[in-house]
């Protein structure tokens, strides 16, 4: 698979070949026929890129507070790893496709193998998209004017919002691609349409399709002439498709109205509203959320649970539908659009076009088309490797922001011999596999998991699937370092347990989980100094987790377990290392419902009970400020207090020669976590974390999360 990705940090485009994306269930495989660089979108993308770290600030200052925040709290050196890091990460660049089903996966009966689809997927001759992402193409619509599809349903979703009945005057602020396809949606529902743009270009095509032109670079005041326009009366609704930082747009847009008249911003502008322009006329502003009901919900759009056409009339694969039968009708006509076409391995030229030709509308990307294709999953990223298989020989499983910035360079920095990383869509497996010296990247995990060859397991993905992944590789007899928590739910911690027991006779392998807190520097000199002390300890572990909103994947009980068995077990762990004891009881209250209160669970406090009699409090908040330290660790035993801050600043009181530990950058443990690892495995040592205690940690975090859903 070829695909098109730009980086955000050097604001360098290209095009990477990667493993072949897998079926899966409720997605299609598409092999592509042609694509459409969204001109807007994909210019402020590149734009971006290019720009200087300065001029990054400038155009995301809300980011600018943020990372101010951080280097309070976790200091400069950490936040500017984070930071270089975030932008690093390449964004597949493209969402107008079109292709030819390969493969229909399970659970999807709309489509069949060879059907012309159009879908939102990105610029890859190789697409997987999931079904309510997608739509035929009739018959008699050719695949260059349905490509324009996903754009056209922006417009459309906008003017749904609008609501235009036939004989209104509806003006569109912006004669992009957006616009132009707006007014043709328009003018096909019966409006009279005022087109206003500075491009004179553009308008001739606005002109062509039946709107009168407004341009006022040449003088000509977008207010008078919709006044004009609307015969005095003030036009009745207004469409800003238009991409630009000022506010002049929605204030001519104010100013042009009637009596109650409508606003729908679906480009980007400045919104510096004037009251008095919306309140004399009871306008309405509404701005559009792409191409309709659905977008960026988890549930519809990856899930594939689609909205009861009863209650929710237009989902935004229904919009794809409506623009294709436009076009099949006649009512759209894209052909005057096109400026440009490509061979797809010519992109890049393209988006030189793209930047230097501000007159380019719609560029065209040609794939080119093959009979019989055979999937690759496997790709060959660095050559020339030799394993030692007396050593760790690893294969991960992931490649997302923690796997790539954090735990993936810790074991190569533990010197793991890396042979092959896998990821579902197959493009992280390349560049991370390429950037850390991976043999190989792949797509299919299961065969790597059943590589002789590779001998350990690291699992970093989605938390649903860590139980899975980590029995699989028990029976396969691999070594396996699986990032917290083990498992989200007793039927899945029960599984690993039953895999572990029938092959604990022959199994030597080590079991480990990613608790690196246990082995960072401050945490190790900690339980130094606990040792001598043979009384039971009070601990208090504040953790201010920050606020997730609720649709996001950790909140999930189903996908990611909910933070408390997705995060917090990171603190029972710590707490269980520092006092050394088995668990003996559990006690949790989280914070009381209610309605102003999405989630209750990720504020709560975790009372522990020890063998020896120690007891610890974990208070794991997420309703506390930014700005305040995350983790604050404190430990009270015979007449001493050891406090720790973040990670960097450690305070002991009441301990002979020793004062303070700080640190200049934060530091969690995840390279010495990793190293004691990969040391264990080739030098034959037991395992970090005693198996016992992995258990145990997965136990009690389950059974908290349990309390905590019960209560109200």
């Amino acid at each position: 698979m070829k695909q098109i990705l730009q980086n955000m940090g050097s604001g360098e485009t290209s095009i990477i070949t990667a493993p072949d994306p897998q079926e899966k269930p409720g997605h299609l495989l598409i092999s592509s026929t042609v694509s459409l660089i969204s001109v807007g979108t994909e210019r402020m993308l590149v734009d971006f890129g290019k720009a200087s770290l300065i001029e990054k600030a400038r155009k995301q200052p809300e980011k600018v507070k943020m990372v101010l925040d951080k280097v309070k709290t976790d200091g400069l050196m950490t936040t500017v790893d984070a930071v270089k890091s975030k932008l690093a990460q390449p964004l597949p660049l493209g969402y107008c496709h079109v292709g030819k089903a390969l493969n229909i996966g399970n659970g999807i009966s709309d489509f069949c193998e060879g059907d012309r689809i159009v879908s939102n997927g990105p610029h890859a001759d190789l697409v997987c998209i999931a079904k309510n992402l997608c739509a035929k193409i009739p018959d008699n619509v050719d695949d260059e004017s349905a490509v324009f599809t996903v754009l056209a349903s922006i417009g459309l979703q906008g003017i749904r919002l609008t609501n235009p009945t036939l004989g209104e005057s509806v003006v569109v602020i912006g004669a992009g691609l957006i616009g132009l396809l707006t007014i043709q949606l328009l003018i096909a529902n019966g409006c009279r349409v005022l087109a206003v743009d500075f491009d004179e270009n553009k308008l001739e095509l606005a002109k062509g399709f039946g709107a009168q032109v407004c341009n006022p670079s040449k003088g000509e005041d977008p207010v008078t002439n919709g006044m004009a326009f609307s015969r005095g009366n003030g036009v009745d609704a207004v469409i800003i498709t238009a991409s630009t930082t000022s506010s002049d747009p929605v204030s001519q847009a104010a100013n042009m109205s009637r009596q109650r008249g409508r606003i729908v911003l679906v480009g980007v502008t400045g919104l510096e509203l004037n009251r008095s322009e919306f309140y004399e006329k009871e306008l309405s502003f509404q701005v559009s959320c792409s191409y309709g009901p659905g977008r960026y919900d988890d549930a519809y759009e990856k899930q594939g649970n689609d909205y009861p056409l009863g209650f929710v009339r237009w989902t935004e694969q229904r919009n794809f539908i409506a623009i294709l039968d436009m076009m099949s009708l006649g009512k759209i006509d894209v052909k005057p659009l096109i400026s440009h076409r490509f061979l797809f391995d010519d992109a890049l030229s393209a988006y030189e076009t793209l930047t230097d030709n501000k007159q380019a509308l719609g560029i065209l990307l040609k794939y080119p088309q093959q009979e019989n294709i055979t999937l690759a999953p496997n790709l060959e990223i660095n050559e020339n490797h030799s394993f030692d298989p007396q050593s760790a020989i690893v294969g991960f499983v992931g490649a997302g922001n923690y796997a790539s910035r954090i735990l993936i360079p810790a074991f190569k920095k533990a010197n793991a011999q890396l042979h092959t990383l896998s990821t579902s869509g197959g493009v992280n497996s390349v560049i991370h596999g390429k950037d850390n010296g991976f043999h190989q990247a792949t797509t299919d995990t299961t065969a790597m998991i059943e590589n002789d060859v590779i001998n350990t397991i690291a699992i970093v993905t989605q938390h649903h699937t860590h139980a899975q992944f980590v029995s699989q590789a028990i029976e396969n007899d691999k070594n396996v370092f699986v990032e917290k928590p083990l498992a989200i739910n007793q039927e899945q911690l029960d599984q690993v347990k039953a895999a572990y027991k029938k092959h604990v006779s022959t199994y030597t392998k080590h079991v480990m989980v990613g608790f690196n807190r246990r082995f960072a520097p401050q945490i190790v000199k900690m339980k130094a100094l606990l040792r001598p002390i043979s009384q039971p300890k009070s601990l208090i572990m504040t953790m201010n987790a920050g606020a997730i909103p609720k649709d996001h994947w950790t909140q999930d009980i189903e996908r990611g377990g909910g933070r408390i068995i997705g995060e917090a077990c990171h603190f029972i762990d710590l707490m269980r290392f520092l006092v050394g004891h088995k668990i003996t009881s559990v006690q949790a209250r989280r914070i009381g419902s209610n309605d102003s209160i999405d989630i209750c669970e990720d504020k709560a406090a975790i009372i522990l009970g020890f063998e020896d009699g120690s007891f610890g409090t974990i208070h794991y908040l997420a309703n506390g400020s930014n700005s305040f330290p995350k983790e604050r660790i404190e430990v009270f035993a015979d007449g001493k207090v050891l406090q720790l801050d973040n990670f960097r600043k450690l305070k002991a009181f009441g301990f002979k020669g020793f004062k303070k530990l700080n640190l200049w950058q934060q530091d969690k443990g995840q390279n010495a976590c990793a190293a004691a690892f990969i040391d264990a495995i080739n030098t034959g040592k037991e395992s970090p974390i005693p198996i016992e205690e992995i258990f145990e940690v997965a136990q009690v975090s389950i059974d908290i999360a349990d309390q905590l859903r019960k209560q109200s």
